[in-house]
Order: C-alpha cells, then structure tokens, then sequence
C-alpha cells in the first residue's frame, strides 16, 4: 500500500525534520541525513525512531 502524496509532502524525519525518499518497493520512508529507514505498515509510515531501520552508507549513496 502506498502513502498519500499529500501526506507524503507532510511528512518530515522525526529526528533531524529533514526531507524523506518514500522507498515504494522497499515499504520505507527514508531520511539520507540521519541514515534512517522508516516502515510504512498498511499504508501507515510508522515515525518512531527505535521502529527505523539504520541503512548502509552504500544504500545511502545509491539513493542520491
């Protein structure tokens, strides 16, 4: 399931207030400044940092 674009242009990281990637194929919502992946779960992005996922610096790099 995929989020809102209006929701989407809402939503900022939680930790830094920095801009997301909405990741569609990977269900996440990430923010390349605090190296952060969010899940969105039935369309819900879930926003609490001890749920986020650290991600590579390589994964980052490929997002650019």
């Amino acid at each position: 399931m995929s989020i809102d674009r209006n929701t989407l242009g809402l939503l900022v990281c939680p930790i830094c207030k920095g801009e997301l990637i909405h990741d569609r194929n990977a269900g996440e919502l990430i923010c390349k400044a605090d190296r952060l992946a969010f899940p969105v779960r039935d369309g819900i992005p879930v926003m609490l940092e001890e749920e986020a996922r650290r991600i590579s610096l390589e994964e980052k790099d490929r997002l650019s």
